[in-house]
């Protein structure tokens, strides 16, 4: 943002609670360096650049798996985190892989955070939450509606002593509603929403719905959180007012059935086969997507079949998908005869999108993932083990997972000092936390 002067301004989030400062800076013209935009995150993380979140403090109260990516996310992007647990920590820390008793679950899904243990069932655990509310800019927590209100720390009995803070409950079906105090963890969700009905809508001749094994609610939730958190500070550095955000699992999940929420209030009739799936090769599969006029003739170039371009059973859009069926046994007549690797080097070729089908393994391999620095290493009390960097990387901002992580209260009597308790009211949490937290 820029002034009558042709001076840059910047907003940069604070230590304490969102009384932001707006700094001066002299924009610096640079000339544009060829290659740039292949700077991978690696480069990015020697320190040069600033991070987004920088100086902004986040409680995180949440457990499992959608609260911690979001603030995992946060992390990554500057913010100072600080999960408060339980002296038996959250059940992610017993999750395996297991080394030394240290879960690299529990890591992906929480390096670079602070660890406070708190008894949020005492009095003083949670005055000592209260004061730390005074100080932070975000609050995280995913509890079954209620569960925070019954402490005296939800949002309206909180809001009034921090009322800028943005305040994120995340949850099964939303803080409201016949729905809301069900329990509800991803696979549950899954069912709820009727993604699993619709995913086994495109698996020919099955009628029972998949197992579940990938947690997508969570996952999703947690990002959808992520977006609607950096969405209030935005608006708060205008208005100066924080307020409480509501993330719902169910409503997350049915945001992927894009194409069946339409279909579900109009007819349309399924093509005979699903439009996307395997086709087989000699030692495997691979995905074919067929999603423009452009692919659909470059294939039937590549399967030799180019009068099929002009077919009347081919020709447009809406007559393959009356003849779906044929086509696929068509392609399917190539691909069985060669291998996968010859298969993909035709379709790459001829500019087909085209995948073999890959394990975690394999794809984690990749030399892509060398190059984007999709991975980092991380130390904890077991090794060293590799995480997850954010999928995006951003010219003017560092992205990066943390080297190490906390132990269990590591940050208990930092904290518990800042916000001024008394060395006996220390002595008292310190009786209580894990020997990691007593100094």
């Amino acid at each position: 943002m820029q002034d009558g002067r042709g001076l840059a301004w910047t907003r940069r989030f604070p230590v304490g609670p969102a009384h932001f400062r707006v700094a001066r800076r002299r924009a610096i013209w640079k000339p544009r360096v060829e290659g740039a935009l292949e700077r991978t995150l690696a480069e990015n993380a020697e320190g040069n650049l600033p991070r987004s979140f920088d100086g902004l403090r986040v409680l995180d109260f949440s457990t499992t798996i959608a609260g911690p990516h979001c603030t995992r996310m946060l992390a990554d992007t500057g913010a100072e985190v600080i999960k408060i647990e339980t002296a038996e920590g959250e059940t992610m820390r017993t999750r395996p892989p297991l080394r030394n008793g240290c879960s690299t679950a529990f890591g992906q899904l929480n390096v670079g955070k602070q660890s406070l243990v708190l008894d949020l069932k005492s009095a003083e655990g949670v005055e000592a939450v209260r004061r730390l509310i005074a100080t932070a800019d975000v609050l995280v927590e995913n509890f079954r509606p209620g569960v925070m209100r019954r402490l005296r720390l939800d949002y309206a009995s909180i809001s009034d002593i921090n009322p800028k803070l943005v305040y994120c409950s995340i949850s099964g079906y939303g803080q409201t509603g016949p729905s809301a105090e069900l329990p509800a963890y991803a696979p549950v969700i899954h069912a709820a929403s009727g993604y699993e009905m619709a995913h086994l809508a495109y698996q020919p001749g099955r009628s029972r719905p998949d197992y579940c094994g990938i947690y997508h609610a969570d996952v999703l939730t947690g990002v959808y959180a992520f977006g609607a958190i950096s969405a209030a500070l935005y608006q708060r550095s205008a208005s100066g007012k924080g307020q409480h955000i509501d993330v719902s699992m169910l409503e997350s999940m049915l945001s992927l059935t894009l194409n069946e929420v339409q279909w579900s209030q109009f007819e349309v009739s399924p093509p005979q086969r699903p439009m996307f799936g395997p086709i087989g090769t000699i030692d495997g599969y691979v995905m074919v997507a067929i999603a423009s006029e452009k692919t659909f003739q470059s294939l039937m170039q590549v399967i030799g079949r180019p009068e099929w371009i002009a077919d009347p059973r081919f020709a447009k859009y809406a007559d393959r998908r009356e003849n779906w069926a044929g086509l696929m046994e068509g392609v399917e007549g190539w691909s069985r005869a060669i291998s996968t690797e010859a298969c993909l080097a035709a379709l790459n070729e001829q500019g087909v999108p085209s995948s073999a089908y890959r394990t975690v393994r394999e794809a984690l391999a990749d030399p892509q993932i060398a190059h984007r620095g999709a991975l980092a290493e991380v130390e904890d009390g077991g090794g060293s083990f590799k995480v997850l960097n954010l999928p995006f990387r951003m010219s003017g901002a560092r992205v990066a997972a943390a080297p190490r992580m906390s132990t269990l209260g590591q940050h208990t009597l930092s904290h518990l000092k800042e916000i001024g308790l008394s060395a006996d009211e220390i002595a008292r949490f310190s009786a209580q936390a894990p020997k990691s937290a007593r100094g």
